[in-house]
């Protein structure tokens, strides 16, 4: 485990594996050291467990030579976990009260503090280079990651944080409430909700409207010419759209997903530029209302007299 100390850990270097850093460690991207953060006590609070970011944190001496070792390989995690997992560093000779808090008795120790609530920290049990670092922090973010909001396309602003800040974007369009009700159009979002669960690794955007509600939009990545419910992954960096011509159930846009991740659809290039949203009134849940008819009943009360006249007119 890490929780030896360094002496003892740079003794069983010597017997093989890879070490965190130096000659043995080999093969890493270089990371940016402003990547990790100086954690101190008067911060660790503040910054680790009132925070809603998951967290790996090294506890380490200056003095200590597997620590030194260690230090590119944990820059270069921080560099390519930056935005998705955050990691820091305790002096632990300088802040003994963490270090004693935690249980620390050997260096180098990582603690992992998972998102969200953070009870208690945990041990890391992972391995030593930057690789290792990353895989292991992707699990857990896989494992305890919140499913992704399915979002309705009420405004530009919920475009622009769900598909121009982001990758790729899942784009759905539903048939209208009168077509559905309620209990259609809920079960559409279930869908949606089961799959961006599935692939909340991925870190899509995933939006809803109805027929018609953006038809600026729809017309810019031409879908739902052919009826709906209608679906597209939009890469709006790459100017590009990949549409999916199977039914809206969760095997037939599983596989869609799965295509598109591989690489086995060829997108379409956007023939117009996506215009920008106009404002809508989020649906209340509700079922659809059929709009009042004009009321024509007084036409039953005027007197033979009045329409003799009116033909008298005309």
């Amino acid at each position: 485990t890490w929780a030896v100390p360094c002496e003892a850990v740079v003794s069983t270097q010597s017997t093989g594996g890879k070490s965190g850093g130096g000659s043995s460690g080999g093969g890493s991207k270089k990371g940016n050291p402003a990547d990790v953060v100086e954690l101190t006590s008067s911060i660790f609070d503040k910054e680790v467990l009132n925070s809603k970011d998951m967290w790996l944190v090294e506890f380490y001496a200056p003095w200590c030579g597997h620590c030194k070792k260690l230090a590119p390989e944990w820059a270069s995690a921080a560099s390519t976990l930056k935005g998705r997992v955050k990691l820091g560093a305790v002096d632990a000779t300088q802040f003994a009260d963490l270090a004693g808090r935690y249980g620390v008795r050997g260096y180098p120790t990582i603690k992992y503090f998972p998102a969200g609530a953070k009870l208690d920290a945990e041990e890391y049990d992972g391995g030593r280079t930057a690789d290792d670092i990353v895989a292991w922090a992707e699990v857990k973010l896989e494992q305890f990651a919140e499913p992704p909001e399915i979002r309705e396309l009420l405004n530009d602003e919920v475009f622009a944080e769900e598909c121009r800040e982001k990758s790729i974007c899942i784009v759905s369009i539903l048939p209208d409430i009168l077509d559905t009700g309620a209990k259609g159009r809920n079960e559409y979002i279930d869908t949606l909700k089961s799959l961006g669960d599935k692939y909340k690794k991925r870190k899509f955007g995933w939006v809803w409207s109805f027929a018609g509600e953006q038809d600026k939009l729809q017309e810019s990545l031409e879908i739902g010419g052919a009826g709906y419910p209608a679906l597209a992954a939009l890469n709006i960096k790459k100017n590009a759209v990949l549409h999916h011509r199977g039914g809206f159930s969760k095997d037939s846009i599983n596989e869609f997903l799965q295509y598109v991740i591989a690489g086995r659809i060829a997108p379409s290039v956007l023939r117009k530029d996506v215009p920008k949203l106009r404002k809508a009134t989020p649906w209340d849940g509700l079922d659809g209302q059929m709009p009042e008819e004009e009321d024509y009943s007084d036409l039953d009360d005027m007197e033979l007299e009045d329409l003799d006249a009116v033909k008298t007119e005309l």
